[in-house]
């Protein structure tokens, strides 16, 4: 059976500065390109990210509930418009958020809350960082998804980090050496590769029977 590429947004779901959200997702994404080609994968993934910060949304403004707008083109601001326009492009996201106080940032609650419609039916998978993983963090996002009828992956990724000076890197955003090029211990490696090599799988299961089911 043949499976259509499938499009993969990456969302960086952190808009402080320093920040340590883009260089995770880049550890993410390296990992899940430098994954083999197995039978059950759809080949010929594309996975872009979606930097929250850059996109710069103000805080929700429509004037109309969004989940009674069927039309993007009806939205009241061309900034809505344009993100509209965006998440349609994708068959299905990774959501890479930082854990603040047993919760995650508003930047990706409101991000999410612009739209309703463009996200429904499309997969979803959450990978949460932070001191112990970020696990109320991802759970409460994976509430969130399922809210506007996104389908989120059984396997959730929370990745802790290693150690105090690990921490502190990452609050500065500084150099975290997720290239490899850090000492054993004092950075991410296999297990947590592994961590997101199986839920990545999982994510292009339900991907792809939803691009199937949109060319039927």
């Amino acid at each position: 059976m043949t499976h259509t590429a499938a499009k993969i947004g990456v969302i960086i779901c952190s808009s402080r500065k320093p920040r340590a959200c883009p260089q995770i997702t880049d550890f993410i994404i390296s990992t899940i390109n430098s994954l083999p080609l197995r039978g059950d994968r759809i080949n010929n993934t594309i996975l872009t990210p979606i930097d929250l910060a850059e996109w710069n949304l103000p805080m929700f403004d429509e004037s109309d509930v969004p989940s009674q707008v069927h039309d993007p083109s009806k939205y009241d601001h061309a900034h809505t418009r344009a993100w509209a326009a965006e998440v349609l492009k994708y068959d299905a996201f990774i959501f890479v958020v930082p854990q603040y106080n047993w919760g995650y940032p508003a930047v990706v609650k409101n991000a999410i809350d612009y739209l309703y419609h463009e996200w429904k039916g499309k997969a979803a998978l959450v990978v949460s960082y932070g001191g112990h993983g970020g696990g109320k963090c991802n759970a409460q996002l994976r509430q969130v998804l399922c809210g506007v009828n996104m389908i989120p992956t059984q396997t959730s990724v929370e990745l802790s980090f290693p150690g105090r000076e690990f921490t502190v890197k990452a609050a500065r955003g500084k150099n975290l050496e997720l290239d490899g090029s850090g000492k054993p211990g004092t950075t991410w490696g296999g297990q947590e590769r592994e961590q997101i090599a199986k839920a990545y799988n999982e994510l292009l299961k339900i991907a792809g029977a939803n691009v199937s089911e949109s060319q039927e």
